[in-house]
Protein backbone atom coordinates (compact mmCIF):
# COMPACT_ATOMS: atom_id res chain seq x y z
CA UNK A 1 0.00 0.00 0.00
CA UNK A 2 1.11 3.49 -0.87
CA UNK A 3 0.87 6.49 1.77
CA UNK A 4 -1.71 8.05 -0.40
CA UNK A 5 -3.86 5.08 -0.47
CA UNK A 6 -3.46 5.12 3.47
CA UNK A 7 -4.50 7.83 4.06
CA UNK A 8 -7.44 7.27 1.41
CA UNK A 9 -8.50 4.38 4.06
CA UNK A 10 -8.01 6.22 7.32
CA UNK A 11 -10.45 8.93 5.66
CA UNK A 12 -12.91 6.35 4.71
CA UNK A 13 -13.60 6.61 9.03
CA UNK A 14 -15.60 9.63 8.87
CA UNK A 15 -15.58 10.12 12.54
CA UNK A 16 -11.68 11.08 11.77
CA UNK A 17 -12.61 14.37 9.31
CA UNK A 18 -10.23 16.28 7.99
CA UNK A 19 -9.14 18.54 10.88
CA UNK A 20 -8.76 15.50 13.45
CA UNK A 21 -6.94 13.45 10.71
CA UNK A 22 -4.41 16.26 10.31
CA UNK A 23 -3.46 16.13 14.29
CA UNK A 24 -3.01 12.25 13.69
CA UNK A 25 -0.60 12.99 10.94
CA UNK A 26 1.53 15.49 13.09
CA UNK A 27 1.53 13.37 15.61
CA UNK A 28 2.34 9.82 14.22
CA UNK A 29 3.72 11.11 11.37
CA UNK A 30 2.36 9.30 8.13
CA UNK A 31 -1.27 7.55 7.36
CA UNK A 32 0.26 4.19 7.57
CA UNK A 33 1.04 4.55 10.79
CA UNK A 34 -2.99 5.91 11.44
CA UNK A 35 -4.14 2.40 9.71
CA UNK A 36 -1.74 0.09 11.88
CA UNK A 37 -1.96 1.80 15.42
CA UNK A 38 -3.26 0.20 18.37
CA UNK A 39 -5.74 1.52 20.10
CA UNK A 40 -3.91 2.36 23.29
CA UNK A 41 -2.08 4.98 20.95
CA UNK A 42 -4.58 6.47 20.04
CA UNK A 43 -6.41 7.16 22.90
CA UNK A 44 -3.08 8.54 23.92
CA UNK A 45 -4.11 11.56 21.44
CA UNK A 46 -7.49 12.04 23.19
CA UNK A 47 -9.52 9.57 21.13
CA UNK A 48 -12.04 7.83 23.37
CA UNK A 49 -11.81 4.37 24.20
CA UNK A 50 -15.65 4.13 22.85
CA UNK A 51 -14.14 5.91 19.48
CA UNK A 52 -10.85 4.10 19.24
CA UNK A 53 -12.14 0.76 19.30
CA UNK A 54 -14.59 1.68 16.67
CA UNK A 55 -11.67 2.57 14.25
CA UNK A 56 -10.26 -0.90 15.14
CA UNK A 57 -12.96 -2.38 14.93
CA UNK A 58 -13.98 -0.38 11.59
CA UNK A 59 -10.45 -1.39 10.05
CA UNK A 60 -9.94 -5.15 10.66
CA UNK A 61 -13.51 -5.45 8.69
CA UNK A 62 -12.06 -3.27 6.14
CA UNK A 63 -10.78 -4.65 2.57
CA UNK A 64 -7.99 -2.56 1.58
CA UNK A 65 -7.44 -4.61 -2.14
CA UNK A 66 -11.35 -4.81 -2.80
CA UNK A 67 -11.86 -1.09 -2.27
CA UNK A 68 -9.37 0.56 -4.63
CA UNK A 69 -10.01 -2.70 -7.02
CA UNK A 70 -13.54 -0.72 -6.74
CA UNK A 71 -12.51 2.55 -7.39
CA UNK A 72 -10.90 1.55 -10.92
CA UNK A 73 -13.35 -0.82 -12.12
CA UNK A 74 -16.02 2.41 -11.63
CA UNK A 75 -12.95 4.99 -12.98
CA UNK A 76 -13.32 7.12 -10.13
CA UNK A 77 -9.71 8.52 -9.06
CA UNK A 78 -8.58 10.57 -6.13
CA UNK A 79 -6.30 13.21 -5.39
CA UNK A 80 -4.64 13.79 -2.03
CA UNK A 81 -4.06 17.07 -0.47
CA UNK A 82 -0.40 16.87 -1.08
CA UNK A 83 -0.79 15.41 -4.65
CA UNK A 84 0.83 18.10 -7.11
CA UNK A 85 -2.57 17.86 -9.33
CA UNK A 86 -4.86 18.82 -6.04
CA UNK A 87 -6.96 21.60 -7.04
CA UNK A 88 -5.01 24.58 -7.22
CA UNK A 89 -8.37 26.39 -5.24
CA UNK A 90 -8.60 24.37 -2.05
CA UNK A 91 -4.50 24.20 -1.69
CA UNK A 92 -3.71 25.42 1.50
CA UNK A 93 -7.46 26.29 2.56
CA UNK A 94 -8.15 25.45 6.46
CA UNK A 95 -10.89 22.99 6.00
CA UNK A 96 -9.63 21.34 2.77
CA UNK A 97 -10.57 18.23 1.93
CA UNK A 98 -7.38 15.38 2.43
CA UNK A 99 -8.57 13.18 -0.35
CA UNK A 100 -11.50 14.63 -2.93
CA UNK A 101 -12.77 11.66 -5.25
CA UNK A 102 -13.62 12.42 -8.81
CA UNK A 103 -15.06 10.89 -12.10
CA UNK A 104 -14.60 12.72 -15.43
CA UNK A 105 -11.63 15.31 -16.09
CA UNK A 106 -10.22 18.01 -13.79
CA UNK A 107 -8.35 20.90 -15.42
CA UNK A 108 -5.91 23.29 -14.54
CA UNK A 109 -8.45 25.71 -16.00
CA UNK A 110 -11.08 24.91 -13.45
CA UNK A 111 -9.29 27.77 -11.06
CA UNK A 112 -11.37 29.99 -13.03
CA UNK A 113 -14.19 28.77 -11.98
CA UNK A 114 -17.47 30.28 -10.28
CA UNK A 115 -20.07 28.76 -8.19
CA UNK A 116 -23.58 29.17 -8.75
CA UNK A 117 -25.64 28.05 -5.91
CA UNK A 118 -29.58 29.12 -4.83
CA UNK A 119 -32.92 27.44 -3.74
CA UNK A 120 -34.29 24.15 -4.43
CA UNK A 121 -37.93 25.69 -5.01
CA UNK A 122 -36.35 27.89 -7.74
CA UNK A 123 -38.93 30.34 -9.00
CA UNK A 124 -39.19 31.38 -12.76
CA UNK A 125 -37.56 34.39 -12.32
CA UNK A 126 -34.38 32.22 -10.78
CA UNK A 127 -34.38 29.47 -13.24
CA UNK A 128 -33.79 32.51 -16.36
CA UNK A 129 -31.13 34.16 -13.95
CA UNK A 130 -29.44 31.01 -13.09
CA UNK A 131 -29.36 30.19 -17.18
CA UNK A 132 -28.66 33.42 -18.03
CA UNK A 133 -25.24 33.55 -15.47
CA UNK A 134 -24.14 29.78 -16.07
CA UNK A 135 -24.30 29.96 -19.95
CA UNK A 136 -22.41 33.60 -20.24
CA UNK A 137 -19.97 32.64 -17.91
CA UNK A 138 -19.67 29.25 -19.60
CA UNK A 139 -19.10 30.76 -23.05
CA UNK A 140 -16.22 33.17 -21.37
CA UNK A 141 -14.11 29.53 -20.31
CA UNK A 142 -15.17 29.86 -17.38
CA UNK A 143 -16.48 26.51 -15.34
CA UNK A 144 -19.14 26.70 -13.76
CA UNK A 145 -19.77 24.47 -10.15
CA UNK A 146 -22.73 23.18 -8.13
CA UNK A 147 -23.89 20.84 -6.30
CA UNK A 148 -26.66 18.95 -8.56
CA UNK A 149 -29.32 19.75 -6.37
CA UNK A 150 -33.02 20.66 -7.65
CA UNK A 151 -33.41 24.24 -8.08
CA UNK A 152 -30.85 26.62 -9.21
CA UNK A 153 -28.21 23.94 -9.28
CA UNK A 154 -29.76 21.94 -11.96
CA UNK A 155 -30.73 25.17 -14.01
CA UNK A 156 -26.91 25.67 -13.67
CA UNK A 157 -25.44 23.02 -14.84
CA UNK A 158 -27.67 22.57 -17.96
CA UNK A 159 -27.18 26.20 -19.15
CA UNK A 160 -23.25 25.67 -18.77
CA UNK A 161 -23.91 22.73 -21.20
CA UNK A 162 -26.06 23.41 -23.37
CA UNK A 163 -23.92 26.46 -23.98
CA UNK A 164 -20.92 24.16 -24.62
CA UNK A 165 -18.86 24.82 -21.15
CA UNK A 166 -17.28 23.02 -18.50
CA UNK A 167 -19.07 21.86 -15.10
CA UNK A 168 -18.47 20.23 -12.08
CA UNK A 169 -20.78 18.70 -9.24
CA UNK A 170 -20.06 18.47 -6.06
CA UNK A 171 -21.52 15.66 -4.31
CA UNK A 172 -22.48 14.75 -0.52
CA UNK A 173 -22.19 11.19 -1.36
CA UNK A 174 -19.99 8.63 -2.84
CA UNK A 175 -19.38 8.87 -6.65
CA UNK A 176 -20.66 5.26 -6.94
CA UNK A 177 -23.80 7.01 -6.07
CA UNK A 178 -24.84 10.11 -7.79
CA UNK A 179 -27.42 12.31 -5.59
CA UNK A 180 -29.93 12.66 -5.76
CA UNK A 181 -30.60 10.02 -7.95
CA UNK A 182 -32.96 11.30 -10.09
CA UNK A 183 -30.62 13.69 -11.43
CA UNK A 184 -27.83 11.11 -12.01
CA UNK A 185 -28.55 11.59 -15.43
CA UNK A 186 -27.12 14.94 -15.27
CA UNK A 187 -24.12 13.84 -13.11
CA UNK A 188 -23.24 11.50 -16.24
CA UNK A 189 -23.98 14.43 -18.96
CA UNK A 190 -21.66 16.51 -17.30
CA UNK A 191 -18.92 13.72 -17.46
CA UNK A 192 -19.69 12.69 -20.91
CA UNK A 193 -19.34 16.30 -22.05
CA UNK A 194 -15.82 16.53 -19.98
CA UNK A 195 -16.17 18.01 -16.71
CA UNK A 196 -16.29 16.20 -13.57
CA UNK A 197 -18.12 14.96 -10.35
CA UNK A 198 -16.05 15.48 -7.01
CA UNK A 199 -16.73 14.19 -3.53
CA UNK A 200 -14.56 13.65 -0.53
CA UNK A 201 -17.06 10.68 0.25
CA UNK A 202 -15.57 7.11 -0.14
CA UNK A 203 -17.35 4.70 -1.84
CA UNK A 204 -21.00 3.44 -0.80
CA UNK A 205 -21.78 6.71 1.36
CA UNK A 206 -25.18 7.99 1.52
CA UNK A 207 -25.53 11.33 2.41
CA UNK A 208 -26.41 12.80 5.91
CA UNK A 209 -28.24 15.97 6.52
CA UNK A 210 -25.00 17.07 8.29
CA UNK A 211 -22.86 16.19 4.84
CA UNK A 212 -24.05 19.27 3.30
CA UNK A 213 -22.89 22.00 4.67
CA UNK A 214 -19.48 19.68 4.83
CA UNK A 215 -19.65 19.53 0.94
CA UNK A 216 -20.79 23.37 0.42
CA UNK A 217 -17.37 24.37 1.84
CA UNK A 218 -15.97 22.77 -1.16
CA UNK A 219 -18.08 24.07 -3.73
CA UNK A 220 -17.07 27.45 -2.80
CA UNK A 221 -13.26 26.18 -2.21
CA UNK A 222 -13.32 25.31 -5.89
CA UNK A 223 -14.36 28.64 -6.83
CA UNK A 224 -13.29 32.13 -7.19
CA UNK A 225 -16.12 33.16 -6.14
CA UNK A 226 -20.05 32.20 -5.41
CA UNK A 227 -22.85 33.53 -7.22
CA UNK A 228 -26.12 33.50 -4.60
CA UNK A 229 -29.15 33.46 -6.67
CA UNK A 230 -32.48 33.04 -4.57
CA UNK A 231 -32.46 31.36 -1.25
CA UNK A 232 -34.87 31.47 1.99
CA UNK A 233 -33.19 33.84 4.86
CA UNK A 234 -32.63 30.23 6.78
CA UNK A 235 -31.28 27.81 4.07
CA UNK A 236 -28.01 26.16 2.98
CA UNK A 237 -27.77 28.88 0.46
CA UNK A 238 -26.13 31.30 3.21
CA UNK A 239 -23.89 28.19 4.89
CA UNK A 240 -22.07 28.22 0.41
CA UNK A 241 -21.79 32.18 1.31
CA UNK A 242 -20.31 31.70 4.62
CA UNK A 243 -17.69 29.52 3.78
CA UNK A 244 -16.78 31.18 0.73
CA UNK A 245 -16.33 34.71 2.80
CA UNK A 246 -14.23 32.26 5.43
CA UNK A 247 -11.98 30.81 2.67
CA UNK A 248 -11.72 34.97 1.55
CA UNK A 249 -13.58 34.22 -1.89
CA UNK A 250 -15.90 37.26 -3.01
CA UNK A 251 -19.32 36.56 -2.32
CA UNK A 252 -21.79 37.67 -5.40
CA UNK A 253 -25.80 37.96 -5.08
CA UNK A 254 -28.34 38.33 -7.39
CA UNK A 255 -31.25 41.00 -6.67
CA UNK A 256 -34.76 39.39 -6.72
CA UNK A 257 -38.24 40.75 -5.84
CA UNK A 258 -39.03 42.11 -2.65
CA UNK A 259 -42.00 40.34 -2.13
CA UNK A 260 -40.60 36.74 -2.81
CA UNK A 261 -39.34 35.13 0.43
CA UNK A 262 -36.66 33.67 -2.24
CA UNK A 263 -35.30 36.96 -2.04
CA UNK A 264 -34.41 37.13 1.63
CA UNK A 265 -30.72 35.51 1.19
CA UNK A 266 -29.23 37.71 -1.67
CA UNK A 267 -30.88 40.80 -0.48
CA UNK A 268 -29.64 40.10 3.06
CA UNK A 269 -25.99 39.40 1.61
CA UNK A 270 -26.26 42.43 -0.11
CA UNK A 271 -27.08 44.51 2.95
CA UNK A 272 -23.79 42.67 4.55
CA UNK A 273 -21.13 43.25 2.14
CA UNK A 274 -21.44 40.69 -1.32
CA UNK A 275 -21.62 42.10 -4.10
CA UNK A 276 -24.63 42.98 -6.21
CA UNK A 277 -24.85 40.99 -9.99
CA UNK A 278 -26.90 42.09 -12.09
CA UNK A 279 -24.79 41.33 -15.45
CA UNK A 280 -21.98 38.51 -15.72
CA UNK A 281 -19.98 41.95 -16.95
CA UNK A 282 -20.03 42.54 -12.39
CA UNK A 283 -18.33 39.30 -11.85
CA UNK A 284 -15.79 39.02 -14.66
CA UNK A 285 -14.33 43.14 -13.84
CA UNK A 286 -14.78 42.99 -10.28
CA UNK A 287 -12.59 39.22 -10.56
CA UNK A 288 -10.54 41.13 -13.37
CA UNK A 289 -10.78 37.49 -15.39
CA UNK A 290 -10.16 38.05 -18.44
CA UNK A 291 -10.95 35.65 -22.03
CA UNK A 292 -10.01 32.33 -21.19
CA UNK A 293 -10.78 30.56 -24.22
CA UNK A 294 -8.57 29.99 -27.21
CA UNK A 295 -9.63 29.83 -31.16
CA UNK A 296 -10.16 25.94 -30.47
CA UNK A 297 -11.97 26.60 -27.37
CA UNK A 298 -14.90 29.29 -28.93
CA UNK A 299 -15.07 27.13 -31.90
CA UNK A 300 -16.40 24.57 -29.38
CA UNK A 301 -18.72 26.68 -27.76
CA UNK A 302 -20.25 28.51 -30.78
CA UNK A 303 -19.67 27.29 -33.72
CA UNK A 304 -20.80 28.44 -36.88
CA UNK A 305 -24.20 27.26 -37.64
CA UNK A 306 -27.56 28.16 -38.85
CA UNK A 307 -28.48 30.00 -35.17
CA UNK A 308 -25.69 32.24 -35.90
CA UNK A 309 -26.39 33.01 -39.53
CA UNK A 310 -30.37 33.45 -38.10
CA UNK A 311 -29.21 36.16 -35.37
CA UNK A 312 -27.31 37.83 -37.87
CA UNK A 313 -29.47 38.11 -40.58
CA UNK A 314 -32.29 39.71 -37.80
CA UNK A 315 -29.48 42.55 -37.10
CA UNK A 316 -29.18 43.51 -40.48
CA UNK A 317 -31.39 46.01 -41.04
CA UNK A 318 -31.55 47.46 -36.63
CA UNK A 319 -30.48 46.99 -33.55
CA UNK A 320 -33.08 44.50 -31.42
CA UNK A 321 -33.54 43.43 -27.43
CA UNK A 322 -32.70 40.23 -26.93
CA UNK A 323 -36.30 39.57 -26.05
CA UNK A 324 -37.21 41.02 -29.39
CA UNK A 325 -34.37 38.24 -31.07
CA UNK A 326 -35.87 35.53 -29.20
CA UNK A 327 -39.20 35.96 -30.20
CA UNK A 328 -38.68 36.64 -33.99
CA UNK A 329 -35.81 33.89 -33.81
CA UNK A 330 -37.94 31.16 -31.88
CA UNK A 331 -34.87 29.55 -29.95
CA UNK A 332 -34.35 29.34 -26.74
CA UNK A 333 -33.11 32.17 -24.22
CA UNK A 334 -30.34 30.22 -22.93
CA UNK A 335 -28.99 29.64 -26.73
CA UNK A 336 -29.48 33.39 -27.40
CA UNK A 337 -27.82 34.48 -24.89
CA UNK A 338 -24.98 32.21 -25.02
CA UNK A 339 -24.47 33.07 -28.80
CA UNK A 340 -24.88 36.88 -28.51
CA UNK A 341 -21.90 36.75 -26.02
CA UNK A 342 -19.68 34.61 -28.42
CA UNK A 343 -20.52 36.55 -31.55
CA UNK A 344 -19.88 39.89 -29.01
CA UNK A 345 -16.28 38.15 -28.32
CA UNK A 346 -15.64 37.67 -32.01
CA UNK A 347 -16.80 40.96 -33.01
CA UNK A 348 -19.24 40.29 -34.69
CA UNK A 349 -22.05 42.26 -32.86
CA UNK A 350 -22.12 44.88 -30.82
CA UNK A 351 -23.50 45.23 -27.12
CA UNK A 352 -25.35 48.64 -27.05
CA UNK A 353 -26.50 48.37 -23.63
CA UNK A 354 -29.66 47.47 -22.03
CA UNK A 355 -30.05 44.04 -23.78
CA UNK A 356 -29.64 45.65 -27.41
CA UNK A 357 -27.38 44.57 -29.71
CA UNK A 358 -26.53 45.45 -33.87
CA UNK A 359 -24.09 43.40 -36.31
CA UNK A 360 -20.66 45.18 -36.01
Amino acid sequence: MSEREYLAAVYTFSYFGPIRTKLLLSFFGNAGNIWNIDKNDLQKVGISSEKAQKFINYRNEFDLEKYFNRLNELDIGFYTYKDRDFPENLKGLSDEPLILYYKGRLKKSDKNAIAIVGSRKITSYGRDVASKFASELATYGVTIISGLAFGVDVAAHKACLDAGGRAIAVLASGLDLITPVSNSWLGEEIIKKGGAIVSEYPLSHMPQKSDFPERNRIISGLSKAVLIIEGARKSGTLHTASHAAEQGRQVFAVPGQITSALSEAPHYLIKNGAKMATSTRDILDELDMQLKVDSDAVEKIMPEGEDEIKILAMLEKEPLHTDEIIRLSGLDITIVSSRLTMMEIKGMVKNLGSGVYKKA
